[in-house]
């Protein structure tokens, strides 16, 4: 059954425990900023902490993958636990006691450090334990364990949970959930990363995160994996501003928005499978890249056409939910591309995702005031046609030493 359902069996707990530890990292997303204002922070204090929280993110993720090749994935995914509690701790038990900024930035920032840690060691060490042939099916799998328990479980838990927990102990209840899940995935998990992946630990190897953009391939790739969440990021900037103004509430928006990622999780397994049958970069090229960019021009297009049609334009951004998953075969692909570096291969990976959260912002905060919605769509499709350009551009040392030969 799991030979065909493409899951690797040796890493089963490994997927059950993300699962787990991501419903009790995603508990407080939905709400945890307007909570802390309706407690006394200002908008800006809010949003400095929830800043603070992506940058700690984006560079943890940065370093995941060459901490993995250096000091395997347990360790590694354990260190994400220690910091998660000691953030939880100190943000939950001093921080919102008194409302504090001086306490709440830095151990919520500390908290940030947690989940890349744990989840995209765990990714590596998907890469590392899973046969080339089925290992954009088993990545497949760990975006959607991923993302059911950070963007569906998660917040359907704190929904339920909140008015009879209340937030303070809600918050409380998802170090339980991580702790659990930590011990599925790094104890009752057995699987062992082959010895020959690991290389002793040494500053040079932590350097190479930086120094493997020296290769041109993996400076593609970076761009490439930053384009991919663009989008995701970008369109909650000023997407509900664009459709209130068509006639769509503020629930309407959100029923929305949430569908997009419910059907993004199940079109993260479909198109796992897909890549590994219909190949990882037209997978990339074609579903992610250019069908990504005609859907975003329709998302623009259809309240001009259609005026306020909930669902026409549920059903569109859905398409979005469908398309970012065009994208699931480049976590199979990045380790391929400098296979003596895995490790720095997939912190480029990590780290592409975390720049694509800052570039969409940046985007809407420059253009959306002279350009308008449809300005900042069209700049975001662009970048997709860009990806699926340089898509084709990503290939292996194998095939390029292939092409070299045949040339001679």
């Amino acid at each position: 059954m799991f030979d065909k359902l493409g899951l690797p069996k040796n890493l089963l707990w490994g997927y059950i425990g993300l699962t787990i530890f991501m419903i009790g990292d995603g508990l407080e997303q939905a709400w945890i900023s307007i909570w802390m204002v309706e407690r006394g922070l200002s908008v800006v204090q809010a949003s400095y902490l929830i800043t603070a929280y992506g940058v700690t993110v984006t560079l943890a993720a940065w370093i995941t993958g060459v901490l993995v090749q250096t000091l395997g994935p347990r360790k590694v995914m354990f260190f994400g636990v220690i910091a998660f509690v000691i953030g939880s701790v100190g943000f939950i038990g001093i921080g919102l006691r008194d409302m504090e900024m001086i306490w709440m930035l830095p151990f919520y920032a500390i908290r940030g450090i947690g989940y890349p840690l744990f989840a995209y060691s765990f990714l590596v060490w998907i890469n590392y334990s899973s046969p080339v042939e089925r290992r954009s099916t088993a990545v497949g799998w760990f975006w959607f364990t991923f993302s059911l328990g950070l963007s569906v479980i998660g917040p359907w838990f704190s929904a339920m949970a909140l008015p009879i927990m209340g937030e303070i102990h809600l918050l409380w209840t998802g170090m339980i959930f991580v702790i659990v899940g930590a011990l599925f995935a790094i104890l009752v998990n057995k699987d062992k990363v082959p010895d020959e992946e690991i290389h002793p630990f040494s500053t040079a190897e932590l350097v190479k995160a930086i120094t493997i953009l020296k290769r041109p391939v993996m400076s593609i790739g970076l761009i490439v994996k930053s384009i991919n969440g663009v989008a995701q990021y970008g369109l909650a900037t000023f997407l509900p501003v664009y459709l209130i103004s068509f006639g769509y509430s503020k629930t309407e928006w959100l029923h929305m928005w949430s569908a997009v990622f419910l059907v993004a999780i199940f079109a993260n397994l479909f198109f796992g499978f897909f890549g590994d049958r219909f190949g990882w970069r037209n997978t990339i090229m074609w579903v992610g890249g250019v069908s990504y960019a005609i859907v975003l021009i329709l998302v623009w297009l259809v309240p001009q056409l259609f005026g306020h049609n909930f669902y026409v334009m549920e059903v569109v951004l859905c398409l979005c939910g469908v398309t970012m998953a065009g994208y699931v075969p480049l976590s199979a692909l990045f380790p391929m591309l400098a296979p003596d570096n895995k490790g720095a291969a997939m912190s480029i990976l990590n780290l592409g995702a975390g720049l694509g959260a800052f570039i969409a912002p940046a985007i809407t905060a420059i253009f959306y005031t002279s350009l308008g919605a449809g300005g900042v769509i069209g700049i975001y499709s662009g970048l997709y046609v860009l990806s699926a350009v340089l898509t084709p551009l990503l290939k292996t040392p194998d095939e390029l030493a292939n092409k070299k030969l045949a040339i001679k």
